[in-house]
């Protein structure tokens, strides 16, 4: 199979990956990141009542829409209302009450006095200043929400505006979609974990933290297979058992055309039907993609740390965010920003450029990470939160000029 390009790769993956329907009720406290899979409408108007924006007098406009600090109005105070209490007193004219920010209004008060523009005197309040309109720092009832409506759709996140939005609509529970869940596999005889002692020749994985780590981030429930060494039969048991338990599988290393790389011949012997086999990226071109009848969508990542997490982000977390639900595009986020550096490339791949994306005086500005910019270099991935973009035919970027880069 040919090798394709970026956008191709990105179309190709989106078709595989269907969005769950499976849903869970959890509660409100559990729900924040989740994917909400359900309409949300609330029976109660908001605000619930007229209530004042301001600590201050609550008035009648017509008694005091002609002062002024020469020609002040002197009003009696006939109670006090503070937030959370329900008035009991009818304001009639002449009369006005002490009322706190948050409080519901009583009856024949239809505008606030800010205490700033008042002056106390006993059981009266002097008006010196008179409001710029009726309704004057009162929040009417259903101003911002009216009761029936829709609130909040199924494909949005909950984060947190949403759960105060949930909380004020009094859904104690809501209805999610279940997270994603995807499994993770590294393959390498030379492979140890971090907690044994390195010998000479062998290489700790770094890839299974980093891809459980971005599963995470991006509200999937990782599944860590471990690492299996370059056995054709052990690996094919593995493999197996991913799909099988995985909505999408993640594997590093074993895609490239070395003798020691089986994952294709696996996939094809297992069923699966393999759509894109490199990818015309740097870092990251060995990307193999595969569709199993059970919907399971595989991808075979480069064992190189960097060229794994830029599939990652670039093709990977789009598939996530649709499989997930959210509601959009699923494209990744692309920002226009001034290269403080020069940036090259060989203009044979579109090339992917790591380094740190900046709000600077409203502009943004790419800073290239320190260091040699190698797909095995993990070092200068530190902080990395843009990767610029190099397009194809493409070989150089000079400092100050603009580039496109995707951002993390």
């Amino acid at each position: 199979m040919a090798m394709i390009c970026v956008q191709d790769a990105e179309i190709i993956i989106l078709q595989l990956v269907d969005a769950l329907k499976e849903t869970e009720t959890i509660s409100l406290d559990e729900a924040t990141g989740r994917i909400l899979a359900q309409s949300i409408s609330s029976q109660l108007d908001f605000p619930y009542w007229d209530n004042s924006a301001m600590d201050g007098y609550g008035v009648r406009f017509e008694d005091v829409s002609q002062c002024s600090s020469e020609n002040p109005i002197t009003l009696d105070i006939i109670t006090e209302i503070p937030a959370g209490i329900q008035p009991q007193t009818t304001l009639k004219s002449g009369q006005a009450c002490r009322i706190f920010t948050g409080a519901m209004l009583p009856d024949g008060v239809d505008t606030i006095i800010m205490q700033e523009n008042t002056s106390k005197q006993g059981d009266k309040i002097v008006i010196l200043s008179p409001p710029k309109y009726p309704g004057e720092f009162v929040r009417k009832k259903g101003t911002f929400y009216q009761a029936g409506n829709i609130l909040l759709k199924p494909g949005v996140t909950i984060n947190e505006p949403e759960i105060a939005v949930l909380a004020t609509a009094q859904c104690p529970t809501v209805t999610v979609y279940r997270r994603p869940s995807v499994a993770i596999l590294s393959t390498g005889n030379e492979l140890i974990t971090p907690s044994q002692t390195l010998q000479a020749g062998q290489i700790i994985d770094s890839n299974q933290y980093a891809l459980r780590a971005f599963i995470l981030k991006n509200g999937g429930c990782p599944i860590c297979l471990g690492i299996v060494d370059d056995n054709p039969k052990i690996l094919k048991q593995k493999i197996i058992a991913a799909i099988n338990c995985a909505d999408i599988v993640l594997s590093t290393g074993g895609v490239s055309v070395g003798d020691y790389d089986y994952i294709d011949n696996i996939l094809k012997e297992l069923g699966g039907k393999i759509e894109v086999n490199g990818v015309a990226i740097k870092p990251g071109k060995p990307l193999t993609v595969a569709k199993f009848d059970n919907g399971c969508v595989y991808f075979g990542l480069p064992g190189n740390p960097v060229s794994a997490l830029v599939s990652c982000w670039r093709f990977v977390q789009p598939a996530l965010q649709k499989l997930s639900g959210l509601k959009g595009d699923h494209k990744p986020k692309f920002f226009k920003a001034k290269s403080s550096h020069n940036l090259s490339a060989k203009g044979q791949r579109e090339t992917y450029i790591w380094g740190q994306l900046k709000l600077v005086n409203g502009d943004y500005i790419f800073e290239l990470a320190n260091g040699s910019q190698n797909s095995a270099n993990l070092i200068n991935l530190a902080l990395t939160n843009g990767l610029a973009v190099l397009p194809i035919g493409i070989t150089q970027i000079n400092q100050g000029e603009v580039v496109t880069v995707l951002s993390l």
